[in-house]
């Protein structure tokens, strides 16, 4: 890497420009001015009008454009370049994506951009690129931009100091509701589900009516969250009274589904709506994993017969299969039902982010919009004072008309002469000047008398209404009911899609249990390669490996079975079996499925029955009972239960069946004593079975006293080992050497 020369002359730092800080300092410094720029700048909303930096941007660029709703449409591309080089200076990809989201029908509740092309689907397909698709806004932004020429918001200076940008939107509707938002900052995030914004005027309005009203009192009119997608809620109102009361919570949403007769006994399972922001192509792409995994075992088809609308077709295996049983599966299984968080992290007036209920919310939007009415009213008045003035000027005009001419037409500095004659205003005398000669007719005198009376008169309702709060709540009351037919509820876009239901019972179904049951053969070989093979295999012989491979383990199970798999490492792993992979291949390697480290192996391999208990043991010679039941692993990662010292290896894994413990070192000693001399623990080192002077434990089992010890040999047949009593000692003692034709391998053999 070249070296850095330090600038001479002018450009070099004086030692003055340089100071020492602290490292951990001057980086909390500047990540906590980078964390703010995330939080107020990019990730959350405003509570005023419900959108982002990104979004506010493009909506007035937009406007600037003139790309109003009845109007002509523009590229994308087009608008896209005048928000990014006016007022967002990120990347270009970046803004489209936000503009896309903005016309998705099924992403925003109130699309606030009409689109004309592409711009993706439900299924996740991207939108075609920006120079292909054109855009224009929707009456719904139209509302929410609607008078801001008026003075009804504060601008700011852009990125570049070369114009402005509102800091705020006027939002006639309480678009932060309506549409949701989405955003993770640093050390906090915020997840707002879309409502109906019919629904959410309704409750605004009553909130006026009842400043302090209650939740639950809110919640008679936004009954809940209302998805474009529809779908069914099934959250309790209890839960949700609750959500919309701190603004932390969730909601469980539901497909909508329905079955078609088909005769003779048929019938086909028909959804025609998916909860919010689940891709159809990737929920079928899962149900399709699952029934090749033989988890849906009452499903036999699924195909997606969408146009333009969602038509998902689910074929029971047979017509007895209950409907209900078999949604309430893919329920549990699939995305089809979904749980959307509420955390209703936005950013207040003061730009502060803060948590805010259903109430705080709706209260601070009202507060937003009587600011927005008491700017535009003044405004409006000040435009009326500028009115008055110059029409106060016309009219003495008109009173002295001859007067007027003969100023204009004989003095030099006619403005001069009229201010001084007239005690007119520097305005008044150019409005004066500038007069056209028709405007002299009696005609245009009334006129201007007319406008004038019915400006005073609007000028006294104006002043009556800033004096008044009752007032200002009754115009914005009125105001609100007229913005609310825009989104009449028998509208398409005021109808209400998502529905509720009663939730359904708290007890989950087994999925295991709606496996096909049937009987199958676990093969794991000694290079790690698993599989399964239908039916129980009677030649092991028989079944083929790859070359260089062999057999580890042959288990007879069942498909429904689980697998429990004892690594060298002393942890407990557990697979489905009916997620084994199958077929006529090899398999897989078992590392696909577990995270057994490389250097380690599988001890021992056996299925699941519960409520046994299992001798483990490491090679040091240390071990323990444990309830099987205590071995389950509930990730991929396994469970440890056998701590194995430095230098030593899990190598016995056997059911705790009998009441004497026979142990066998790499000495080829053997040690008989008794099953109660071992404790029973969850998880641990244990404690010593045999002493070794030199290698270390083989094997062990637990045998039953009166059935004796056993062994298996080289053939596979059963041997007794006669005069076993004396081999019995006591725990952790050396052992005698085991009886003459004992295996070599010094392994009992069987499980």
């Amino acid at each position: 890497m070249a070296k850095t020369k330090i600038p001479k002359g002018p450009d070099k730092p004086q030692p003055e420009d340089i100071f020492l800080e602290p490292f951990d300092e001057a980086l909390s410094r500047r990540y906590l001015a980078y964390a703010l720029s995330t939080i107020t700048a990019r990730a959350l909303p405003d509570v005023r009008d419900g959108l982002k930096p990104v979004h506010r941007r493009i909506l007035y660029a937009m406007r600037q454009m003139r790309l109003s709703p009845g109007g002509a449409f523009r590229k994308s591309a087009g608008v896209v370049g005048e928000v990014m080089g006016k007022f967002h200076p990120h990347g270009d990809q970046a803004i489209y994506d936000a503009l896309v989201r903005l016309v998705q029908d099924f992403s925003v509740r109130v699309p606030l951009i009409d689109g004309q092309g592409n711009f993706g689907n439900i299924d996740g397909d991207n939108p075609a690129a920006m120079r292909y698709t054109e855009s224009r806004l929707t009456e719904a932004a139209a509302l929410l931009l609607d008078g801001i020429d008026e003075d009804t918001v504060d601008f700011r200076d852009t990125y570049d100091g070369l114009g402005k940008e509102p800091v705020v939107l006027p939002a006639a509707f309480p678009n932060l509701l309506a549409n949701g938002a989405s955003g993770i900052a640093v050390g906090m995030a915020t997840s707002i589900p879309p409502h109906n914004p019919a629904e959410l005027i309704d409750a605004a309005l009553h909130l006026i009516k009842a400043p302090n009203a209650a939740t639950a009192t809110l919640m008679k009119y936004v009954k809940g969250p209302d998805f474009p997608t529809g779908g069914i809620c099934v959250e309790t109102p209890e839960t949700m009274e609750e959500a919309y009361a701190t603004g932390r919570g969730g909601f469980r949403v539901r497909a909508r589904w329905h079955t078609e007769d088909l005769g003779r006994g048929r019938y086909q399972i028909v959804v025609t709506e998916i909860p919010y922001q689940v891709q159809k192509a990737k929920l079928v792409e899962k149900i399709a994993e699952l029934m090749a995994a033989k988890k849906l075992p009452m499903l036999a088809d699924i195909r997606d017969e969408s146009a333009e609308d969602i038509r998902l077709i689910l074929e029971p295996r047979a017509g007895t299969v209950d409907s209900s049983a078999l949604m309430e599966a893919m329920f549990r299984a699939t995305d089809l039902e979904n749980r959307f968080p509420l955390n209703m992290n936005v950013l207040g007036a003061d730009g502060a982010p803060r948590v805010m209920g259903l109430r705080e919310a709706l209260r601070a939007y009202l507060d937003h919009r009587k600011e927005v009415l008491v700017r535009r009213t003044n405004f409006r008045l000040a435009n009326i004072a500028r009115r008055l003035e110059i029409l106060d000027g016309l009219l003495v005009a008109y009173l002295n008309l001859d007067e007027v001419i003969r100023i204009i037409r004989y003095e030099d500095d006619p403005k001069a002469e009229l201010m001084k004659a007239f005690r007119l205003s520097e305005v008044q005398a150019d409005a004066i000047l500038n007069m056209r000669l028709k405007s002299l007719r009696k005609l245009e005198e009334m006129e201007i008398r007319a406008e004038h009376k019915d400006l005073k008169k609007e000028q006294k309702e104006l002043k009556a209404l800033l004096a008044s709060d009752d007032l200002q709540w009754k115009r914005i009351s009125e105001e609100l009911k007229e913005v609310r037919k825009v989104f009449d509820p028998k509208s398409p876009l005021g109808r209400r899609r998502t529905t509720f239901e009663a939730a359904p019972e708290a007890a989950e179904i087994d999925l295991d249990s709606l496996v096909e049951k049937e009987p199958v053969t676990v093969i794991l070989s000694e290079k790690g390669w698993i599989r399964t093979m239908k039916g129980h295999i009677e030649n092991p012989a028989d079944v083929k490996y790859k070359e260089g491979d062999r057999a580890s383990f042959v288990i007879p199970a069942m498909s429904t079975d689980k697998l429990m798999l004892f690594g060298t490492d002393g942890k407990f792993y557990a697979l489905d079996v009916a997620g084994l992979p199958g077929g006529r291949g090899f398999g897989e390697p078992i590392r696909l499925s577990i995270d057994l480290p490389n250097d380690q192996a599988v001890a021992a391999a056996f299925i699941y029955q519960g409520g046994r208990k299992l001798l483990l043991a490491s090679s040091s010679g240390h071990g323990f009972v444990v309830s099987e039941d205590d071995c389950i692993a509930t990730t991929r990662k396994g469970k440890q239960t056998l701590n194995v010292p430095a230098g030593a290896e899990a190598v016995v894994c056997r059911e705790a069946e009998g009441d004497m413990v026979a142990s066998v070192g790499d000495n080829k000693k053997l040690l008989v004593f008794p099953l109660s001399e071992l404790p029973e623990m969850a998880r641990g080192k244990g404690v010593q079975l045999q002493k070794f002077s030199s290698g270390g434990l083989s094997d062990a089992k637990v045998f039953s006293a009166k059935e004796g010890l056993t062994w298996i040999d080289r053939s596979g047949r059963t041997q007794t080992v006669d005069g076993w009593k004396g081999y019995v000692g006591k725990r952790a003692q050396a052992g005698r050497v085991a009886p003459k034709g004992f295996p070599a391998s010094k392994k009992f053999g069987g499980r």
